[in-house]
């Protein structure tokens, strides 16, 4: 485990450092204004939004509704407003608000290192799933719409929202009904195909069954696209819940993609400089807003479990991603939350080898009952979300 994110970690780096040279050989300057820059940006964001929403299940929200608002309101919404309010008395710049948001989400790197059988109960491990699994989502939607906030704060009426026509009510109501649109129609093809023989208890044939498996991938990726165009993201979000093709390893490694593009385009933007106080705030705030939110979350665990998830704060490609979005309309973005990640990162690989240290050699993994709290027994084996590559 170790070894593996360790290279991953290097991976990352390396494709950071390629994009800061690249940048600098060949004085790149003025890249976020490229016609194809926010396209880009978005086509990735789009990415990592399906393979967030994939590792929904409907039915374990159903059966644990509580702990799935808890995780959304104060998992991600509460540690957001935190972060950028602290942003803002330090800053006094309604452009700092976005970025609290930013870097709310948890990193699937970070749930694959607390989801460990050694590391937490099984309870605990419910309840990081639950979490993890809404906080990428809930976090790029948040952001979108504060941005709107923001720009209207500061008084710029030149200032456009990504997938909004302005900052204005009018909007922000229009750039809704836009998402609700495009949601309904992927449901409206997604019954078609289940309709036409997609399903597993279906009685179409083999080869009928399979053409509806790639017609049904097909649509996704033309869905992904439409929605990075047209940067509706909120409705690729509710299709991500039900619009759900049989895509195999294909998910993860489109996601691991997305991560290195994204992180080399970081790289390049890098030449414009970062902001090394302001980032340093941002990640000391994230960190201590997660701290304080896990407090209700890990209420009525383990001693051990509480430590873990009180120091489970760590960014990846939902971050980095967001930072790129985000850089067009609130240039300075990207240095700032590079900055926040490597602080974010760093507490977090301290403190998780810390709590290691601090647990004793022989300590048996705890145990919880599958009634604890109303949450299930999570299997030994992690979760897809915790297989999947670092975001």
């Amino acid at each position: 485990m170790a070894a593996s994110s360790l290279a991953r970690s290097a991976v990352v780096i390396g494709a950071g450092l390629a994009g800061l040279l690249l940048a600098w050989a060949g004085d790149f300057h003025g890249l976020e204004g490229a016609p194809a820059y926010l396209l880009l940006a978005s086509v990735l964001l789009a990415v990592g939004l399906v393979g967030s929403t994939r590792d929904i299940s409907l039915a374990d929200v159903r059966a644990h509704l509580s702990t799935v608002l808890l995780a959304v309101t104060v998992g991600v919404i509460a540690k957001a407003v935190l972060v950028a309010g602290v942003m803002f008395l330090a800053f006094h710049d309604p452009a700092v608000l976005v970025l609290g948001v930013a870097v709310a989400q948890i990193d699937p790197l970070a749930v694959a290192a607390m989801s460990r059988p050694d590391r937490t109960s099984p309870r605990a491990r419910s309840i990081l799933s639950i979490w993890a699994s809404f906080d990428d989502p809930v976090t790029v939607l948040v952001t979108i719409y504060l941005s709107a906030v923001a720009l209207d704060l500061r008084g710029d009426p030149s200032g456009t929202v990504p997938g909004l026509l302005g900052a204005g009510p009018l909007d922000l109501l229009l750039g809704f009904g836009a998402n609700f649109a495009f949601a309904a129609i992927a449901w409206l093809l997604w019954r078609a195909l289940q309709a036409a023989g997609l399903g597993d208890d279906s009685s179409a044939g083999p080869r009928t069954r399979a053409a509806l498996r790639w017609t049904a991938v097909v649509l996704l990726i033309v869905l992904v696209l439409l929605a990075a165009w047209q940067f509706l993201m909120l409705g690729l979000a509710i299709a991500g819940l039900f619009f759900r093709p049989r895509l195999g390893p294909v998910v993860g490694r489109s996601t691991q993609a997305a991560y290195l593009v994204a992180t080399f385009l970081l790289g390049m933007l890098l030449l414009q400089g970062v902001n090394v106080r302001e980032g340093m705030v941002l990640g000391l705030a994230a960190v201590a807003a997660h701290l304080v939110v896990s407090l209700p979350i890990s209420r009525g665990l383990p001693k051990t479990d509480r430590r873990y998830l009180a120091w489970g704060q760590q960014n990846g490609l939902t971050a980095v991603i967001l930072a790129l979005v985000l850089e067009r309309t609130f240039p300075g973005t990207v240095g700032v939350v590079a900055t926040a990640i490597i602080v974010i990162n760093s507490i977090h690989a301290l403190a998780t080898m810390l709590l290691d240290r601090r647990r004793s050699p022989g300590q048996p993994d705890p145990v919880t009952t599958e009634t604890d709290a109303g949450l299930p027994r999570m299997r030994e084996t992690p979760s897809p979300k915790a297989l999947e590559p670092d975001r």
